[in-house]
């Protein structure tokens, strides 16, 4: 087992958290392992070629041939680590509850080879207590004889990918620890890599606050939604109407209507502060209704569509527009494109898709912009899609992204 050493971190995960915070602590002159399960992505990494669209292939071989980063499946290698980052995902089960199996396998598999007086940072999106009811005790259970102290905090990430403003470095950071050293070792640990590290009382009020970030989102995107159908069936351009209540200077925030919710955090984690009341007695009645209306919008969206095709048709040729869950980005995890198109093949609608920066999806391939098609629904603008000339050919669009105003053959949301 290699000896502790200052400025080396090991961080658990190498997608979209782990690797851009790699980057970051090795632009703050920490030395880097990156860990992760999974061989072909270890192997992609460290072959120079980055798996997330945050962090170019440029600076990631920059930071190999300096020796400064390496990724590996061996968790053995923490050993080395003063500061352990735990990013891994926390998706949803079968049930759309919480599913740490992830989590758990990350702390199970640091445990053995945390040396003494180590920081072990969760950044992983979770329920209040976790830190302390699931992460802490694996850790104290299977850690070796001569590790007497280890310092525990809850750091959740606050990644938006494909972001061109707000990054790893200049998005303050909260940290909540078990003790005041950890706190002091956590904060140090941020301050270093992040323009403002914040300090709260507890893990679970970072915990927490992860929660109402994202539920917070959750909710103003539902309203908007259920307002967008309703502004919609008495012909008001519901995008005049906020833009006209976005003229108010306080007390308003504008938000968009869209096909649904997507990614890893929205359609996610306020489903993690529902599972946490009802475990607690209680019922966050509220955030189920919005996750509630927001999974029926792609089903809203695919009749909009399917309304503006001729009633004679019998199977209409649907084309998708974009199938990543935002723009700018690759990334189809919990895309709610995935309803849209079963909701429309459920009403016997032909669909195919083009999506520039998603090469496979669902097991079927994108098709080219000229495919012969009855209607389009631009569901996600993404880069490198030349709109023209769909328009120019007189495709009828549904536009969700508000992008194609005041052309002809064109329907907003």
């Amino acid at each position: 087992m290699s000896a502790q050493q200052p400025q080396i971190l090991a961080i658990i995960g190498q997608g979209y958290v782990g690797l851009p915070l790699a980057m970051a602590a090795v632009d703050a002159g920490w030395s880097v392992i990156g860990v992760d399960n999974f061989e072909a992505k270890v192997a992609q990494i460290n072959g120079g070629s980055s798996p997330v669209e945050d962090i170019s292939d440029t600076q990631l071989q920059a930071a190999i041939s300096k020796g400064v980063y390496k990724a590996t499946t061996d968790y053995s290698t923490v050993a080395q680590a003063s500061v352990i980052t735990i990013c891994v995902p926390t998706p949803l089960d079968d049930k759309r509850e919480p599913d740490l199996t992830l989590l758990r396998n990350a702390a199970t598999g640091i445990a053995p080879f945390v040396s003494n007086k180590t920081l072990v940072v969760s950044e992983s999106t979770s329920y209040p207590g976790t830190l302390r009811e699931i992460i802490i005790p694996v850790v104290n259970s299977f850690k070796p004889v001569e590790t007497s102290v280890v310092y525990f905090a809850s750091a959740p990430e606050r990644v938006n990918p494909g972001d061109p403003v707000w990054n790893q470095k200049n998005t303050p950071r909260l940290v909540g620890a078990i003790d005041g050293e950890s706190q002091k070792r956590a904060l140090a640990f941020y301050e270093s890599i992040c323009d403002a590290a914040e300090s709260v009382s507890t893990p679970e009020v970072a915990e927490a606050a992860k929660l109402l970030e994202n539920t917070f989102r959750l909710v103003n995107i539902a309203l908007i939604n259920e307002f967008t159908q309703l502004c919609s069936a008495s012909g008001i351009n519901v995008h005049e109407v906020i833009d006209a209540a976005s003229s108010k200077p306080y007390g308003f925030m504008p938000f968009r209507p869209g096909v649904g919710v997507g990614g890893h955090c929205i359609p996610v984690d306020p489903l993690y502060l529902t599972w946490w009341a009802r475990q607690n007695g209680g019922k966050a009645a509220f955030v189920e209704s919005a996750d509630s209306i927001n999974h029926e919008m792609p089903k809203y969206v695919a009749e909009r569509a399917l309304s503006l095709v001729d009633k004679g048709i019998a199977k209409p040729k649907v084309l998708i527009l974009g199938v990543a869950y935002k723009p700018g980005v690759g990334d189809v995890r919990e895309t709610p494109v995935s309803e849209l198109r079963n909701h429309l093949k459920a009403q016997g609608a032909d669909v195919a898709w083009h999506d520039p920066l998603v090469p496979v999806w669902e097991g079927s391939t994108p098709v080219e912009l000229d495919w012969d098609c009855d209607v389009a629904i631009l569901a996600t603008k993404q880069p490198g899609m030349n709109l023209s000339q769909l328009i120019t050919s007189g495709v009828l669009i549904l536009d969700c992204t508000n992008s194609l105003t005041g052309q002809a053959g064109v329907s907003s949301l």
